[in-house]
């Protein structure tokens, strides 16, 4: 059995030792980092731009906190010299767990002692960052907020996830219309940091990875003020949700799942929702198109039907079960069609066992992803000839059903059901 040390700190010595040095800073921006060779340099470069051009009088701190990369990341990361008086940089491979959330804890961390005004945390792979994305994030914290999520312009089929789950899931269990509640970047306020930190989760999965959806969650939980910071499109190194989606989307809802277990008393009495302020102006690229295997989706759904079929049948209603059945024997992909009423259900049953088998929540929760991969096919279909505009019209009108459904979630829970 592998032992898992407890770090009081995720910082190393000369950490401690610089931050000491510096004693404080108005601005922390943290960048997360794991074999980030090719997109390191770049962001750097950008948040140093974002800096100067909108925040030369305050005293800027940069720290990229990597998870132990064997390539050339922190190397690179070293050859960026802000050239500014105001502008340090803090290069280091984190303690602890390995993980995202390791990484933001050594941000977070160095943010608490420096006692910032202001924080943000762009992830490493970045490539459409552009220097108003770090007066977007920082400016509404220095305004009062203190959560600020990212709204990006994304393409209709970008971002499945966020469009087939985590915004509706976010939305009706919370109550809040936070658009991108898993957007890797946010802006924080030093009352938010400290709130954090003081969470006993730096030795759980959180540290590995599901940090962005708990970090929203928390901060609404909370009752801490948020809003939304209107930025371009996201460009990364783009993932198409028939290849290699399914690890995140285990990361993301297993983690979402958990957090109703914690936050049950919370998220049980709420009802409908509220939009959030968006602010700002969008800036940088706009999305692009580009395709999705929709027969591979499929495929993988089928190949569940057949693996996972009689865990579906002890999982999901009966009327449910037939539809997958009638999904399954599709012969053309243009007539795969999976109703939102049904991914509702689905989900929420789902949500519901893993509540009720502690002890093999990830072995169901492995059974749903199937189920995903075939409402993403569909939504390759129900999007097919909208325009963009059309398309979110259409995510809201989604997320509104789970809403609108939510009282079936909760008889489910609390063993109500007929």
């Amino acid at each position: 059995m592998t032992k898992i040390t407890r770090f009081s700190t995720a910082l190393r010595p000369h950490v401690t030792t610089k931050i000491e040095q510096l004693g404080y800073a108005d601005i922390v921006i943290g960048i997360p980092t794991y074999y980030s060779s090719g997109s390191i340099v770049h962001v750097i470069k950008t948040v140093v731009k974002g800096i100067e051009l909108y925040y030369p009088h305050l005293k800027a701190v940069i720290m990229v906190s990597d998870g132990g990369s064997t390539d050339d990341t922190r190397d690179l990361a070293r050859t960026v010299d802000p050239k500014s008086y105001n502008v340090e940089s803090i290069i280091t491979i984190y303690r602890g767990i390995p993980g995202k959330g390791s990484g933001l804890r050594a941000v977070f961390e160095v943010a608490a002692f420096l006692k910032a005004r202001a924080v943000a945390v762009f992830d490493s792979d970045l490539l459409s960052i552009t220097p108003e994305w770090v007066r977007n994030f920082l400016e509404p914290v220095f305004h009062g907020y203190d959560y600020v999520a990212p709204y990006y312009k994304r393409y209709k089929l970008d971002g499945t996830i966020t469009n087939t789950i985590a915004y509706n899931l976010t939305r009706a269990l919370y109550g809040q219309r936070i658009r991108q509640p898993i957007g890797g970047d946010f802006g924080l306020s030093p009352v938010l940091v400290k709130h954090y930190l003081d969470q006993d989760v730096w030795t759980t999965d959180i540290a590995k990875f599901g940090i962005d959806i708990w970090m929203t969650t928390s901060a609404v939980v909370g009752g801490f003020r948020v809003c939304q910071a209107k930025l371009g499109a996201k460009l990364h190194n783009h993932k198409d949700p028939s290849s290699d989606l399914g690890p995140m989307f285990r990361q993301v809802v297993g983690t979402t799942f958990q957090l109703m277990d914690q936050y049950h008393d919370y998220w049980v009495k709420i009802r409908g929702s509220v939009e959030v302020p968006t602010l700002g102006e969008f800036a940088g690229q706009r999305a692009e198109a580009f395709d999705i295997d929709q027969t591979h989706l499929i495929e993988y759904f089928k190949v569940g039907r057949n693996n996972f079929g009689g865990v579906w049948e002890n999982i999901i209603e009966e009327r449910d079960f037939k539809t997958i059945q009638e999904l399954a024997g599709t012969g053309k992909s243009e007539q795969f069609l999976m109703p939102i009423d049904a991914w509702v259900r689905i989900v929420y049953r789902y949500a519901n066992a893993f509540h009720r088998t502690p002890r093999q929540r990830f072995k169901v929760l492995d059974t749903l992803t199937p189920l995903y991969y075939g409402r993403v096919g569909s939504l390759v279909n129900e999007l097919r000839d909208k325009t963009q505009k059309e398309s979110e019209e259409h995510f809201e009108h989604n997320a509104l059903v789970f809403e609108t459904m939510k009282d079936y979630l909760v008889e489910l829970w609390e063993g109500k059901e007929g």
